[in-house]
């Protein structure tokens, strides 16, 4: 029987037994026993299905990432250590040292540098374009060992909606997936495979976990990229793998060729996964996603109108609000609401941005973000800090821009803790 969401976050990925527990329990365990030296080959030479190592692969990490994957729509979810771990598997999976990608350039601080800077060293090259170009700028952008493209649904901090079904006609003209981070909107408010993406990340990290306790990412695949149709751009799916007998993934595992990869190649070397216990929280936070996402798109939107009339704010980015540029996009992809953060900027100098925060009463300052409590942040001299100028002007983020993300205290309080606050400017 097909489950709505709300139905998939609280009883999705676990089915226990007759006298088993109701919720998915910790196998905190780094090992698992076999009685055969021969099913313990088996498993090596993924010939058989099972668990020998949580490094690679463990019951209750697995039982969450069915989770996500069910509310996503995939054919397949890894878990990894973190959200930055989930965006480096999902490239570096099909990109090799002398291969190009293209990224939005107003994405995530942590994600332009790991694009720009670390992965430059493994010899991978990203071109960052402006997502509002005209699909003939962007398409400059490409060339003959592009990979794939990037974006976020809602870029972190800025507020921009990425035109998902716009750029996965792009990446598909020219043979390749599109990768979407859909941390900030959620399956709840959006499923990218819906619109032509090929492949999501998460950080778990943020609404998924909605309670700051653990850190975590995710890699799903839609099952939908023929990796075969272009075999000469993607080897390392096509071609045998000597690390496991001369394996070919896509041959071996069809359309399941790309998730089986992350695990049994990615996370046998380089093993960001995250430990039982995280995605036991993780779980316990994606109970409520579905309660979650509507108070905190409620909440934010109410925010937003507040700070939209304010005289002591300069503009406001939320893409919710009927004036904002972003509307009709938003209209299109996340007709449930977008997510719970806000970017706007006030009027006057930095140091009044810095004093606002400071006397903020119950509105933490906080690098985190995206969960029920309500914080704020000023990127430039926090997140984005390692930024130049001309790079924050290239990501998107303006100097004055305040991330403000709203939780799901009563938002009387929120206002009123913004109010006392603007009042000291």
């Amino acid at each position: 029987m097909k489950k709505n969401l709300g139905t998939l976050c609280v009883q999705g990925g676990w089915t226990p037994g007759n006298g088993e527990p109701r919720v998915v329990p910790i196998f905190q365990s780094t090992t698992f026993k076999y009685d055969t030296s021969e099913q313990m080959a088996r498993l090596f030479d993924l010939e058989e299905n099972g668990y020998f190592y949580t490094r690679l692969a463990n019951p209750t990490n697995d039982n969450v990432a069915s989770k996500i994957n069910s509310l996503e729509g995939g054919v397949g979810c890894v878990l990894t250590s973190s959200g930055q771990a989930a965006n480096f598997y999902a490239i570096f999976n099909i990109c090799q040292s002398g291969d190009h990608f293209i990224s939005a350039n107003n994405i995530y601080g942590g994600t332009f540098n790991l694009f720009g800077t670390t992965m430059k060293k493994l010899g991978i090259e990203c071109t960052f374009v402006d997502q509002d170009a005209s699909d003939e700028e962007i398409e400059k952008a490409f060339r003959p060992n592009t990979k794939c493209v990037f974006g976020e649904t809602i870029s972190n901090p800025g507020c921009a909606v990425f035109d998902i079904e716009r750029f996965a006609a792009m990446a598909h003209r020219h043979g390749v997936p599109l990768i979407v981070d859909n941390t900030f909107a959620t399956p709840i408010n959006c499923r990218p495979f819906e619109w032509g993406c090929d492949i999501v990340t998460h950080s778990t990290t943020k609404y998924m976990d909605g309670h700051a306790v653990q850190v975590g990412g995710a890699v799903i695949d839609s099952g939908n990229f023929d990796w075969d149709a272009h075999a000469d751009r993607f080897p390392g799916l096509c071609t045998p793998d000597e690390s496991y007998h001369g394996l070919t993934y896509t041959k071996s595992f069809g359309n399941k060729a790309y998730i089986t990869k992350i695990v049994s190649q990615l996370m046998r070397d380089l093993g960001s996964i995250p430990s039982p216990m995280n995605c036991f929280l993780l779980n316990l936070g994606l109970d409520t996603l579905h309660l979650r996402m509507p108070r905190h798109c409620s909440n934010a939107e109410t925010v937003a109108r507040y700070l939209e009339k304010s005289p002591k704010v300069a503009w406001v980015n939320y893409p919710s609000l009927p004036s904002n540029k972003y509307y009709p996009l938003a209209q299109k992809y996340l007709k449930n609401g977008s997510c719970g953060v806000i970017a706007f900027g006030l009027k006057g100098t930095r140091d009044d941005a810095i004093r606002f925060m400071d006397s903020l009463d119950f509105i933490a300052i906080a690098t985190h973000v995206a969960d029920i409590r309500t914080c704020v942040l000023h990127p430039a001299s926090h997140t984005h800090r390692q930024l130049s100028d001309e790079q924050l002007k290239e990501a998107g983020i303006a100097p004055d821009l305040i991330r403000l993300s709203v939780g799901i205290e009563d938002v009387e309080d929120i206002l009123a803790d913004l109010e006392q606050a603007l009042g000291k400017m």
